[in-house]
Order: structure tokens, then C-alpha cells, then sequence
């Protein structure tokens, strides 16, 4: 069966197959991806889902002419069937000139570094494991009305052959827990609190971890007791979590190439060079940090992943490409080509999105700020364009300088630009984050998102008044 080749005939068959094809169009590649995972899951009390899969599948990508098509396959023997169709199709709409950044060929085979193998866990012990979880989120308090608790894992091995000459294998593990609650207070007051755990090596980051999964119900119930905060205008503190949420969901998504070269009003606002923040303030996208989940050595067009600074010393320096979009554009390519699995296309995506740290510690940060607002985590959120909402998962009120009382429904309002600009200290304590990014249908793609503390003034706070 065509599910058991082994790696170098699958790349051997891969190889032909476009070299056969590759001819009538300016561009092919064929991406193909075997995997199997496993998932388990309880909602409340009851345990609800325990999926495992197991997947031979991809994709094939044909330009010619500037028109692209995609075409996804479910096994290797419809293959030929499928690249004639892409090719066909990429033939039929192609009417330009097809523009796409020139990159080295590669010739590699990526391999795993897995200290604990998920799959040598036996199937029992993960769901003991995962049942107390549960347990101590439903145990916490009585006013916890329900959990929702997962355990995934997922190995692949993706194989990219394209008409250039790259023939590469990268072979990939994940490994998560997510831990989330529901609370009810008095009347019809509803509170979330989410916790979760990420690893690309090591099973072992979803054992012994009670008192990070209790954290998700703390916050839960902290914030029931919570009053309201009280809309306005304010100096705030945000945590590195939600700083790194920030600079991912309101600035990072503008730095990708493909919402500037067909906006007018983007590449009037994103123009390399140009100060969009404080001195003090660079930004990286870094795809080279060793075990997170938007880590890579390879993106999904063989380019290598790299270090970029999106900002640096307050200027905008580089954006985020595809081959196809730095043709365009006129830019090298930044390896930030991703795609949800073999079956999507790979689109402009960040990595591991990140504020660098300053030089202040959270005390001095806040030792001036008669009244403000200390904001922890993310709860949900929206952008459109350079203008954000977001909604803290948590939120203090500081009082001549101290962390005071817990408050509710902080959310946190603005355009990207001027609150750059905005910012006043930033934090010696970048923590990067897992998370998962959703764009054009693809989601949660693995990425993460970091910062340190950041201080920022006159924050349009939306509350109660």
C-alpha cells in the first residue's frame, strides 16, 4: 500500500512526478504529508472524545504565467491524475507574468530532536492522567460549571518537491494540553479561564503540572468576585503574554506581504524605513528559536526560516514574505511561506512573533502610576486594519503604584500606530507563549507570541460606567 513506502521512494516518485509535469508550467511543486495523532478529551465530568488518525495526503501547486492553481490528492496512486489537472488548470487563468523571488534549491531530511515519544505512552495512562486534570478543575469551586480539557498529539513527516530542485523532508511533533473552565456567579455573570502546555520534543510537558491547570480555574473565580472596571482613559501595564498577543494580532498580521502589495492604503502606512514607534521599541518574527511551536528550518516553500526585525529601533525594516510576494514586491524571501497542513496552500504567516526586552523591572514599571490598569492574558479580540479591540482575560487596578483590586470586562481599544508610539517603559522579562493563528480559512496554525512587560499611555479602556 501505498501508505507504507518508505521515505526515499515516496521522494523518488514525488521527484519524477514533477519532473514529468514541470515543463508546461513556469513553477510545480508537490507537497505531501504522513501523519498520526491522537486525541483525548473530556467536557465536565464526562470523557467525550478519544480520535486518533492516521493520514497520507497533500497538495500540488502549479503557476504558469502568474495564475496559480492548487490541487489537493489522497493517496499517491490518483497523483499524475492530479498534477495534470493543476497544471491544466494553472494554464487556463495564467494571462501575467509569473514573479517569484529566487531561492537556492535544498536537499535535506529534517529530523525530530523527541526526548519522551507520546507514542510510547500507553493510550490508559494519558487518559488516567488527563481524567485528573479534570478532576481538580471541577473540585476547585463549586461555582466551576464546567471543563473543557484536551490532550492532542500529532507526528508528520512532510516531503516538498518542487521544479526548482528542492527535495526535502521535515519531520515534525506536537504535543499540547488545554485546560479551560467555565464559571458562573450570581445572576447571569459568566467567567472563562484557560491554561495550556505545548512541546515539540517531549511528552513529558503535560506531566506534573497541577498547579499551572489550577490556574485556569483561579482566574475563573478571581474574576467573578471582580467588579467591573470602570471605562476611560488610562496608563496601563500589559503582561508579556498580552503584550506579545498585541504585537501579533495588531501588528504582525500588517507585516504580512500579502495585506500590503494589493493595498494602497497599507503601503502608504507600512513604507520600509519609516518611524512608526518609539526609539526604544524592535520587534522580531523568529522562526531559529530552538522547540516553539512556530520554530522551523525549512517553511513550506524550502526557504530557510530566519531571524527578522519587523521594527527595529522604532523603524519599520522588513516585512514578512512568500516567494511570490517578494517577487513582487521586489524583497528577499523571509522563509514565512506556512501552510495548515499538505492539503492548504502555504500563505504569508508569522513564526515566532515577539517585543525584545528593555531595561525596566515590573516595580519600576508601575512605581508612578497613580491610577491605571494592569492587564494579564488575552480573552478574545478583533483588528481591522491598524485599528484593535482587545479583551484582557484578567485586569488589576494600580494605586500609587501598587497592584490593587481585581477588575472585569477590561478591554483595551486603539489604532496600532499611535499606541506604538504610545508606549513608555518597556519590560525586562520576554517570555514567549504558545498559541494559534488563524488566516484565510487555516487554523490554529502553530505559532507563539512573546514580550515583556509593557507600559503604555492613554489606553482607551471600554468597562462599566
Amino acid at each position: 500500500m501505498t501508505a507504507t513506502l518508505t521515505p526515499p521512494r515516496i521522494q523518488d516518485q514525488l521527484q519524477a512526478t514533477v519532473q514529468r509535469y514541470a515543463p508546461r508550467v513556469d513553477y510545480l511543486e508537490i507537497r505531501l504529508e504522513q501523519s498520526e495523532s491522537l486525541r483525548l478529551g473530556f467536557r465536565g465530568p464526562r470523557f467525550d472524545a478519544v480520535d486518533r488518525a492516521l493520514s497520507l495526503a497533500g497538495g500540488i501547486r502549479a503557476c504558469y504565467r502568474g495564475g496559480w492553481s492548487f490541487v489537493t490528492f489522497n493517496g499517491l496512486d490518483e497523483l499524475a491524475e492530479r498534477v495534470q489537472e493543476a497544471v491544466e488548470q494553472a494554464r487556463l487563468i495564467g494571462h501575467e507574468q509569473t514573479q517569484l523571488a529566487p531561492v537556492e534549491p535544498v536537499v535535506d531530511y529534517v529530523q525530530a530532536d523527541i526526548a519522551c515519544d507520546p507514542r510510547t505512552v500507553p493510550l490508559a495512562e494519558k487518559r488516567a492522567l488527563l481524567q485528573h486534570y479534570n478532576d481538580l478543575l471541577l473540585a476547585y469551586d463549586p461555582r466551576i460549571q464546567t471543563t473543557s480539557v484536551s490532550y492532542r498529539e500529532r507526528f508528520g513527516v512532510t516531503y516538498l518537491v518542487t521544479s526548482t530542485g528542492t527535495n526535502l523532508a521535515q519531520e515534525r511533533l506536537d504535543v499540547s494540553g488545554m485546560f479551560g473552565v467555565v464559571a458562573r456567579g450570581e445572576g447571569l455573570v459568566v467567567r472563562q479561564g484557560y491554561e495550556s502546555v505545548h512541546s515539540r520534543s517531549d511528552y513529558n510537558v503535560v506531566v506534573g503540572i497541577d498547579q499551572q491547570v489550577l490556574e485556569a480555574a483561579q482566574r475563573a473565580i478571581r474574576q467573578l468576585e471582580a467588579q467591573p472596571v470602570k471605562g476611560g482613559q488610562y496608563t496601563v501595564i500589559l503582561d508579556p503574554y498580552l503584550s506579545g498577543v498585541f504585537i501579533h494580532e495588531a501588528f504582525g498580521h500588517l507585516s504580512e506581504a500579502d495585506f500590503v502589495y494589493e493595498n494602497p492604503r497599507l503601503q502608504e502606512l507600512l513604507q520600509l524605513g519609516r518611524q512608526v514607534a518609539i526609539p526604544e521599541l524592535n520587534v522580531v518574527d523568529d522562526a531559529t528559536m530552538p522547540g516553539l511551536p512556530g520554530s522551523l528550518k525549512y517553511d513550506d516553500e524550502g526557504v530557510p526560516g530566519q531571524r527578522k526585525y519587523l521594527i527595529k529601533d522604532g523603524v519599520l525594516t522588513q516585512r514578512l514574505h512568500s516567494r511570490e510576494t517578494a517577487g513582487k514586491m521586489g524583497e528577499p524571501p523571509t522563509g514565512n511561506a506556512r501552510a495548515l497542513s499538505a492539503t492548504y496552500a502555504p500563505i504569508v504567516r508569522m513564526t515566532n512573533t515577539g517585543i525584545e526586552p528593555g531595561r525596566y523591572t515590573l516595580a519600576e514599571m508601575m512605581q508612578d502610576i497613580d491610577l491605571g490598569v494592569y492587564c494579564v492574558r488575552m480573552l478574545g479580540g478583533q483588528t481591522n486594519g491598524e485599528l484593535f479591540t482587545f479583551a484582557a482575560a484578567e485586569g488589576f487596578m494600580i494605586r500609587n503604584g501598587q497592584l490593587a483590586e481585581p477588575v472585569s470586562d477590561v478591554t483595551l481599544s486603539g489604532n496600532v500606530f499611535q499606541t506604538l508610539k504610545d508606549i513608555e517603559a518597556i519590560g525586562n522579562d520576554t517570555v514567549y507563549r504558545n498559541g494559534g493563528c488563524g488566516k484565510a480559512g487555516q487554523s490554529p496554525l502553530p505559532v507563539s507570541v512573546g514580550g515583556p512587560h509593557v507600559r503604555i499611555k492613554n489606553v482607551v479602556i471600554g468597562g462599566r460606567s
